[in-house]
């Protein structure tokens, strides 16, 4: 499989797990209303396993932007892919939640709390102060790359080698990776670690006629974008300058 298809696929599928499991707890009359914390972080989980299972041998499975870059500061990614990857995975992500949106259609209409409407299409704070907001996204994205460099083993060097990430570490352990990270980290701006995550599905949420939405709080959205990247950038110095 082309790997830019690998990373829409299995940022899809994410997405469309994702964005799903928090329709589902959260909007009414369905099967699995009033869920919290634990049923969202786990679901999350398990929808990174899929992707990383799907895209895993064809692109590395990044499936999110602070791992392109991660990979391309520390040397163990070609940036001329990057532009490639972020699109595909933004693309990707805007897909995922807008089928999970079609799948929920008539649950978002018996909504009438705009704020319960937009969860799953993007993240927002518990207690809205900016500077921890922000710390809170890059202490998360820290964790998650400093992880993947320091369990890729993809031997550098070699252009055979599939492109490293998320899919290097296995599939199994990358979900328990972001499993810990959601019920550790993820109370207070429900961790998107992931640029793409983000701000496709807040791009949905902008287009979709979602009946009944409310503002699609923009102001907020450069925080799931630069505070991954930034953690990530941490995370891939701190790997540079410890020797990783």
């Amino acid at each position: 499989m082309n790997p830019y298809l690998a990373e829409f696929i299995g940022t899809g599928l994410l997405l469309l797990l994702g964005s799903g499991v928090v329709a589902n707890m959260l909007l009414p009359h369905t099967k699995g209303s009033g869920g919290g914390i634990m049923e969202i972080s786990t679901a999350w989980a398990l929808a990174v396993f899929v992707g990383v299972v799907v895209a895993g041998p064809h692109s590395g499975a990044h499936l999110n932007p602070a791992v392109t870059i991660g990979l391309g500061i520390t040397g163990q990614f070609d940036w001329a892919m990057a532009p490639g990857y972020i699109l595909s995975q933004i693309s990707g992500a805007m897909v995922g939640v807008g089928l999970a949106w079609l799948m929920y259609k008539d649950h978002y209409e018996a909504e009438t709390d705009p704020g319960i409407i937009a969860a799953p299409f993007g993240t927002g704070p518990a207690i809205r102060n900016i500077k921890l907001n922000f710390l809170s996204e890059l202490l998360g994205t820290f964790v998650l790359i400093l992880v993947i460099l320091y369990n890729s083993g993809v031997k550098l060097g070699d252009a055979t080698e599939t492109p490293i990430g998320m899919g290097s570490l296995g599939a199994i352990p990358v979900a328990f990776l972001v499993w810990v990270i959601g019920l550790s980290l993820g109370g207070t701006t429900g961790y998107a670690i992931n640029p793409a995550r983000d701000f496709g599905p807040r791009l949905m949420h902008q287009l979709l006629p979602i009946k009944g939405k409310g503002p699609t709080d923009w102001s907020y959205a450069w925080i799931p974008i630069l505070g991954p990247i930034t953690g990530a950038a941490l995370a891939a110095g701190f790997y540079l300058v410890a020797g990783g």
